[in-house]
């Protein structure tokens, strides 16, 4: 049985059974025709058996031939056999015909009221005699002893000699022979055949089609596979047989590749993240060492070398001050990307989710004050403590508010901030919404990438600093924005109860 169940098995019974069922459908056909051939041989010696009776009656009695096949109470003739006797010609022994089922060939009477016979040598339209040679030298008397056989009708002729007080007569019987039935009679079993090989050629393209599918579907599996999609799987994988193991082999191939691409591709990121962040970690202290010498150098100069002249005062004032918050932006940035390149150490601790948020509120409450931004915040009281690192916390919601607010611009708008317990169990959630310009769809599945920015001055390490922190606390940050209404960050954290 478990040979059966393999794809060769299964072949080779499916051919074997098309081999019996083939043979044995063509030995019945043999078996009728030659069946048919029997009885049709037997139907006419019967036939040429009651013409030769008929025959022999005649020449004993009066009447004649067809006077015999007419009789009622003649037993050794019926429909069939009657139907395949053409004529029975009865021949005297100086060639006349005395007797005939053809009205054309009895005797006439003469004027002298004589009998006038018709000899058979005028007999011209007669079938081909057969086996005339048992004949000896009468054969030559016979008309049709060399006849050929015509292309519509193969009838024949049956001549027996029969020995009387007058001498040797004649009984000639003509049997019908349809030529065109004789063809059909034999073409039949060919018809048969050729609808036996039709049906055999229509199974076995159905089982090739079945059997090669497989195969055709494994080669435009591994055309797609050489194109570079991993994610296409062969869908024969349940089959039983050799096939459906090849197609589990493969898509178990396909989905280590796929696998293998994937951790590729993240030992590439890793590892250019951690040269990136070796050569910048270096470079960013360099930096800052001439960053923090031009801040204290504005620092002395504002203090000590201030102009007298109120006027010329305020323009140094204003100066100063751009040129220490440009200062204070690289220094920010230059933080930034320190806080994304090197490892984080996070200290968790219970801590309450409003005092988080409000404390990452401050630092965006005079720019919102300025654009006209009203800032809402709503907590719900189920919600308990998140276990959490305050600090990076207020990192995360630092660059949320500050995205918020400066994507309202001058305009002004609403920032709202809903602290709820999540119905998912386990976390605290913060849903932050602005009513800015919205984020494109496009992009929503960037802007947590490192590096990604639509901004002129950004460095694009922002939210991918939220979305790591968010990593670090175990917790989950989603998007929803749609561009021109707006955009809702949702961040939920582990509740302190549950860790």
């Amino acid at each position: 049985m478990g040979f059966l169940n393999t794809f060769r098995g299964r072949l080779l019974l499916i051919l074997l059974v098309m081999l019996i069922a083939t043979i044995g459908v063509q030995y019945l056909l043999n078996y009728r025709t030659q069946q048919q051939n029997n009885d049709l041989r037997q139907l006419q010696s019967r036939a040429l058996v009651a013409g030769i009776a008929m025959g022999s009656n005649s020449l004993t009695s009066e009447d004649r031939v067809a006077d015999i096949m007419d009789r009622s109470s003649q037993t050794f003739l019926d429909p069939a056999t009657k139907a395949l006797i053409r004529d029975v010609i009865v021949i005297d022994s100086q060639w006349n015909i005395t007797d005939s089922l053809n009205k054309e060939y009895l005797p006439t009477t003469g004027e002298n009221g004589q009998n006038v016979y018709k000899k058979l040598s005028d007999l011209t339209d007669l079938p081909p005699l057969m086996e005339g040679r048992r004949l000896g030298d009468d054969l030559k008397y016979f008309p049709n002893a060399h006849t050929e056989r015509n292309e519509n009708q193969d009838d024949e002729a049956h001549a027996i000699p029969i020995e009387t007080s007058q001498g040797r007569w004649y009984v000639m019987v003509l049997l019908k022979n349809d030529k065109s039935e004789t063809a059909r009679q034999a073409a039949l079993p060919l018809v048969f055949t050729l609808g036996v090989l039709m049906v055999s050629t229509l199974i076995t393209f159905i089982l090739v089609w079945r059997f090669t599918r497989p195969i055709t579907n494994l080669s435009n599996a591994a055309r797609k596979v050489a194109g570079g999609d991993l994610t296409v799987i062969v869908p024969d994988y349940l089959r039983h047989d050799e096939m459906g193991q090849l197609a589990e082999r493969f898509n178990e191939m396909t989905a280590q590749l796929e696998k293998k691409r994937e951790l590729e591709a993240q030992l590439q990121q890793a590892e250019k993240s951690a040269v990136v962040g070796r050569l910048g970690s270096a470079i960013a202290h360099e930096i800052r060492n001439p960053l923090n010498y031009i801040n204290l150098t504005l620092d002395h100069l504002r203090s000590k070398f201030s102009p007298s002249d109120p006027e010329k005062r305020e323009q140094f004032q204003k100066l100063t001050s751009q040129l220490k918050a440009e200062v204070a932006r690289i220094n920010q940035q230059i933080s930034d990307f320190l806080n994304y390149s090197r490892p984080a150490k996070v200290n968790l601790q219970p801590t309450e989710a409003r005092k988080v948020v409000e404390d990452s509120l401050r630092i965006v409450e005079a720019q919102a004050t300025e654009n006209n931004i009203k800032i809402g915040v709503v907590e719900h009281e189920d919600v308990t403590e998140i276990m959490g690192d305050p600090e990076f916390l207020r990192s995360v919601f630092n660059n949320l508010f500050i995205n918020a607010i400066q994507s309202m611009g001058s305009d002004g708008g609403t920032l709202n901030v809903r602290i709820t317990r999540d119905e998912l169990g386990g976390f605290v959630k913060f849903e932050i919404t602005d009513t800015g310009n919205g984020i494109p769809e496009e992009n929503q599945e960037k802007i947590f990438e490192p590096y990604f920015s639509t901004k002129e001055t950004g460095t694009g390490l922002g939210l991918a600093i939220v979305q790591k922190i968010v990593d670090i606390h175990n917790g989950i940050i989603t998007v929803d924005s749609k561009e021109g209404e707006g955009t809702k960050f949702t961040v939920r954290l582990p509740r302190a109860s549950d860790e």
